[in-house]
């Protein structure tokens, strides 16, 4: 179930991304359209100027022969179109079949139709030359006008601003003419294109010769925000399903903290059982010998039974130690008598306690405390105890092979410090675990060795007590050749 959430969440979220940079990019495309048509509507309202341009200078050129030669043309046809209106008109013509001699004769109207036929031929063959000289010079000589004048940057700019308004873009812009040899001719004030993506460019006066063909670049400085604009709806629903994603998967997180510290709990509980049987167990026999009276009257028999419920009640007594270690790290200070104490003699007196557990497996433990200067202050119990999980996680990661053999030093690397070492000849560790083995609840591997118990809070006591103290500790360690472990804690001025 978990699983199926997951996906259909990942796959929510990977639609909405694609969703929205499909918007994006049809916003992109939609805006480089826009721009686009704009910038050519442009181009070609300049090249009609262009041609207005020279239509008006030679049309200015001949206006006067052309004045001269229509009034000629004109002359002997509006004699006959008057003799037509007087024979025309609606006065009352005589009844006679006598012939006036002044109204013209059929041959007078053909050859005023044919005189008209001509002048309007001419007429047309004038204009055709005319726009035909205009096109000629255009061709020729449209280029060897200065570009200043042929896109004057006011027009341009007056022209830009209404055809992108009119195409619904009311951004502000920046443009520039550029000509392909010589580079920038002119350019607005903010016209800084940060990357040639930014830039829109569309040829002027493509007619022209390559080495005077000038393009118009246009930029919009806020072309990021428009696109985000509108597309920004789609933000929020985005964001909450970010949220709902980080909160799934911190949910499945504490879920499986939850699992984990269970699981933790579990084996806690199993683990102390037993260690709390055993010593019960051996403190009950001893009591019931303790009854008999042949053990109270041989001394002997007193004394080892003594014996045992002594060491028995201090096992006991380390076991209920190690269970009050656990609220320690749920506490954000820790309640410390902090006391000035000899680390010489508190470390010998560890030794002492734990030298009969090293000899059980023929080993031993060689002491080497040469520190000139050992007093520090700490909390004795939560001191002895570091030293004695030390020592403990020697024994329990033993190799099988060989006897144990654990050495304890304390020297004065400073005037204001003492440093530490407890090393053994162990199944040490890999480098990677040497990373994590101050971590709460973590436990190296120990692979085919099964009698090893604990909870995985023995070196991460360790490591809150030490740095409690003002001091610092760190291992160093080879697989199947022991591990060494340097704590290094300020003396007591």
């Amino acid at each position: 179930m978990t699983v199926v959430m997951a996906i259909a969440l990942l796959g929510l979220l990977a639609m909405q991304i694609v969703y929205l940079e499909k918007m994006v990019a049809m916003r992109n495309s939609q805006f480089s359209e826009i721009v686009m048509r704009s910038l050519y509507s442009v181009s070609t309202m300049l090249e009609q100027n262009e041609t207005k341009y020279f239509l008006d200078k030679d049309l200015a050129e001949a206006e006067q022969t052309y004045s001269g030669i229509s009034q000629n043309s004109f002359s002997f046809s509006d004699r006959h179109e008057a003799a037509i209106d007087t024979t025309f008109s609606g006065e009352e013509q005589p009844t006679s079949n006598v012939r006036p001699a002044n109204l013209p004769t059929l041959k007078d109207l053909n050859d005023t139709y044919q005189h008209k036929q001509e002048i309007l031929k001419g007429q047309y063959l004038y204009q055709k030359s005319l726009l035909n000289e205009v096109i000629l010079t255009i061709l020729n000589h449209s280029s060897d006008r200065p570009i200043q004048e042929r896109a004057d940057s006011a027009t341009v700019a007056s022209y830009l601003r209404s055809e992108l308004e009119y195409n619904g873009l009311t951004l502000p812009f920046e443009f520039a003419i550029v000509n392909r040899t010589t580079g920038v001719v002119y350019k607005t004030n903010g016209y800084s294109p940060m990357s040639q993506q930014d830039v829109y460019s569309q040829a002027l006066f493509p007619n022209d010769p390559k080495s005077k063909q000038y393009t118009l670049n246009i930029t919009f400085p806020n072309k990021s925000d428009y696109i985000f604009s509108s597309v920004k709806f789609l933000v929020p629903s985005l964001a909450f399903t970010f949220l709902l994603l980080g909160v799934f998967l911190y949910t499945i997180s504490i879920a499986f903290k939850q699992k984990k510290l269970s699981e933790i709990k579990n084996d806690f509980i199993n683990n102390m059982t037993h260690e709390f049987k055993t010593p019960i167990s051996s403190i009950s026999i001893a009591a019931q010998m303790l009854n008999d009276d042949s053990v109270r009257k041989s001394p002997e028999m007193l004394k080892h039974v003594s014996s045992v419920i002594n060491d028995e009640t201090k096992r006991l007594r380390f076991q209920v130690e190690k269970v009050l270690q656990l609220s320690l790290f749920d506490r954000k200070n820790a309640t410390m008598r902090l006391e000035e104490e000899d680390a010489n003699a508190n470390i010998y007196s560890v030794i002492n306690t734990f030298k009969l557990k090293v000899e059980k497996y023929g080993g031993h433990i060689d002491a080497d405390l040469e520190a000139e200067d050992p007093i520090i202050k700490v909390d004795k119990m939560h001191f002895t105890n570091v030293i004695f999980n030390l020592l403990d996680n020697a024994v329990k990661y033993r190799r099988e092979d060989v006897p144990p053999v654990l050495k304890v030093s304390t020297v004065n690397p400073d005037e204001d410090h003492i440093q530490i070492t407890v090393q053994d000849n162990g199944i040490g560790m890999k480098r990677e675990d040497l990373k994590k083995i101050f971590e709460k609840f973590y436990r190296v591997s120990t692979g085919n060795l099964h009698d090893v118990k604990g909870f995985g809070l023995g070196l991460a006591y360790v490591s809150k007590m030490i740095e409690l103290f003002g001091g610092s500790i760190h291992a160093e360690s080879e697989l199947n050749k022991g591990s060494k472990f340097i704590i290094t804690l300020p003396l007591y001025k």
